[in-house]
């Protein structure tokens, strides 16, 4: 099947929830067709593809670790041999090992080189798939980081590290595919949702969340499909922004005004 009507095609990695799964509905809704890849959460994914093929896309599953550069390979070989064209991809594949920051020995090598291979490694290699396909139509990579890699904080050491490496992957591909593809990163605060409260536990969950709407400018954490709609304006509304971190934290880092700070 070729993309046809002037539909176009993304790929959205780890897309079967949160972020990834936000974003593969918003995108299907505004004429993409949608490669939904996920690397566990089978049944989830699943669920996305009918929620785009509802909105009138054509979409699949596609199992894959993007820690492996043959599956990366796969999925864009897929996508174009369905659609014909690659014009997004969006890098939300993400892990991590929760361990507070004052605990040097929770984290091992074997854990750094886990984190680094999904949350950097794995979306140079998605990028370095797609990059031919995207060059012959124009396109745009957006890769889902963190205000962890610029703060120094998060969920672990490894967290934090592998996402300022990814913060700097972004500035590099955005100047060596430049002009044919744009390569733009958002830092997301604090999200709502699953990864977080399995991570955390329920009542860490709860006081993380007030804690963080307690510092933060808005008074509130963003949802996945916020940050889905800025995924969404870097893809289809900012053709000239490329090499660009955008944070979206609610205003955490300008903290709450003096007249309700606490």
């Amino acid at each position: 099947m070729v993309s046809t009507g002037g539909r176009r095609a993304a790929i959205v990695t780890g897309a079967g929830t949160g972020i990834g799964a936000a974003t593969a509905i918003w995108l299907a809704a505004r004429g993409y067709d949608v490669l939904v890849n996920y690397s566990a959460s089978g049944a989830a994914a699943a669920a996305v593809v009918e929620r785009c093929m509802a909105s009138g896309a054509d979409a699949l599953t596609a199992q894959g670790d993007v820690a492996r550069d043959a599956d990366c390979r796969r999925l864009a070989a897929e996508a174009e041999k369905r659609w014909g064209r690659i014009d997004a991809l969006i890098n939300c594949a993400g892990v991590t090992k929760f361990v507070a920051m004052s605990d040097l020995d929770g984290l091992d090598a074997a854990d750094f080189e886990r984190i680094f291979a999904v949350n950097a490694i794995g979306p140079f290699q998605m990028a370095r798939a797609v990059a031919a396909a995207m060059r012959r139509t124009g396109g745009a990579i957006v890769n889902v980081s963190s205000v962890a890699g610029v703060a120094g904080t998060g969920s672990s050491y490894a967290y934090a590290a592998s996402k300022g490496a990814l913060n700097t992957l972004t500035l590099a591909l955005a100047r060596n595919l430049a002009p044919e593809i744009r390569v733009n990163a958002v830092l997301p605060g604090m999200v709502e949702g699953r990864w977080l409260r399995e991570g955390l536990g329920e009542d860490a969950y709860v006081r993380v969340r007030d804690r963080f709407a307690g510092d933060a400018a808005l008074a509130r954490v963003a949802t996945p499909e916020e940050i889905a709609d800025t995924i969404g304006f870097l893809i289809e509304g900012a053709p000239g922004i490329t090499g660009q971190l955008l944070t979206v934290d609610s205003g955490l880092a300008l903290g709450r005004p003096p007249s309700v700070a606490k």
